[in-house]
């Protein structure tokens, strides 16, 4: 199974198509880049193929040929377009016998916006090697209330500790807020640990390198991690993108620490299964009881906790509607269910991500691939989950199940021969089944 993670395109963005010589100037960026880091973060070059992909049309621009001629060179670049199987996004994909760094066009226009988003990337190119293999992991429980709130006060406690990262007994008693919080946090929610951990070994270890590498500067690096720490709370789902934001954060304090005895930087003999909290805690001396719930409300009021609780209380109310609206459209009504099959991909935004249970989650907007084709939805798809995994995608069912092209609203499903659609086991279910 392939799970690509597209980032919905910010504002500021320059237009396409792709200009080749501005692509041609952003690769030596990227280059650049990591020729100034030197291999001395990760202990590989993050460098190597790259291509930029416009999401609309599937056109390409790579930094090097294929390995199966597929791209024609044009100047400094090779050009060509992906195979509409294969999901345009920002990640790490292999294609045409080559693995890529994959980045979504248009990119930031704004320098370091830049080069975090090519050095984040980048890291997904590599970090199999690194012994990190990518592993994908929904949150949901940091999409419900208390998860919001335990998280959001975490974040809190590391931007005290990172604003006060020269005064050593406020910074301490900071960490060792954020280590409560976070602890609880797990407490509350069994099995939360061991998920959060697989999205922070991914998606927060990457964001933290194009952050470092974007600002290289330790003041540089720590106002990095502060903006995206103040950002957090802006994004309305926390389940899929909240490594985003406790990546860097971490991977700074980390980063201010005094190197351990061995001399070798926490980087070194990260697992996939190396917590953030328990490294923090070891590189700042700090030890802490098991959480309780008195020990934990009698921080509260240091972080403004019950400002947050009220907030978070009132969203609350709020999310239910949606979840209630999206769980009769996707799940209660009338579906079409396409299995996994074999060769089964996805591309999402993860800020746009809603958890209508622990196994149904709805990703707004998504574009599915397999065997069967490639299904793309503007309002959304939801994956079922079972046993942590993912084995199918549905959506609406369409009115007419004959019709062709299919309708389906809000989706386009490019059916491919073999595959057919068949009644499904409720009334006006379908699904999709290998042709006979």
């Amino acid at each position: 199974m392939v799970f690509l993670l597209a980032c919905a395109v910010c504002a500021g963005t320059q237009a396409a198509p792709i200009d080749p010589d501005r692509a041609a100037k952003y690769f030596e960026e990227a280059r650049s880049l990591s020729a100034a880091d030197g291999g001395r973060l990760w202990g590989v070059a993050l460098y190597g193929p790259m291509m930029f992909v416009d999401p609309a049309t599937s056109e390409v621009v790579a930094n090097q040929a294929d390995a199966e001629g597929k791209l024609k060179r044009q100047g400094a670049v090779w050009t060509g377009k992906l195979p509409t199987e294969v999901a345009a996004a920002n990640t790490s994909a292999e294609w045409a016998g080559v693995r890529w760094t994959m980045i979504l066009w248009p990119v930031p226009i704004y320098p370091r916006d830049r080069a975090a988003l090519m050095m984040h990337e980048c890291f997904h190119r590599v970090q199999a090697q690194l012994g990190l293999p990518a592993r994908d992991a929904l949150n949901s429980q940091l999409d419900t209330r208390d998860g919001r709130i335990w998280l959001e006060l975490e974040w809190r406690a590391l931007e005290l500790a990172l604003t006060d990262s020269t005064d050593k007994k406020k910074r301490n008693r900071a960490i060792t807020d954020a280590l409560l919080f976070r602890a609880w946090r797990h407490k509350v929610f069994p099995g939360a640990a061991e998920r959060e951990v697989a999205l922070e070994m991914n998606e927060g270890l990457a964001e933290y390198t194009g952050e470092r590498l974007a600002n290289p500067l330790p003041a540089e690096m720590r106002d990095a991690a502060l903006a995206a720490l103040r950002g957090g709370p802006k994004r309305k789902s926390y389940a899929r993108s909240f490594a985003y934001v406790s990546g860097p954060a971490y991977g700074a304090l980390l980063d201010l620490a005094v190197e351990p005895a061995s001399g070798q930087p926490w980087r070194k003999g990260l697992t996939p299964d190396s917590d953030f909290g328990a490294l923090l805690a070891r590189a700042y001396g700090i030890t802490h009881a098991q959480p309780t719930e008195e020990a934990v409300k009698a921080r509260l009021t240091d972080y403004n906790g019950g400002e947050l609780i009220a907030r978070e209380t009132e969203r609350e109310e709020h999310e239910k509607a949606i979840i209630a609206a999206a769980h009769a459209r996707f799940v209660d009504g009338p579906v079409l269910r396409l299995p996994v099959a074999g060769n089964f991909g996805y591309s999402f935004d993860p800020n746009n991500v809603i958890s209508l249970d622990g196994d149904l989650t709805l990703y707004t907007p998504a574009k599915v691939s397999d065997e069967w084709g490639v299904l793309e939805c503007k309002n959304g798809a939801v994956l079922v989950r079972e046993k942590g995994m993912i084995v199918r995608a549905q959506i609406p069912a369409p009115a007419n199940a004959q019709e062709r092209p299919l309708k389906l609203d809000g989706c386009t499903l490019d059916l491919h021969g073999g595959w057919s659609v068949e009644p499904g086991e409720r009334a006006g279910d379908f699904v999709l089944k290998p042709t006979p």
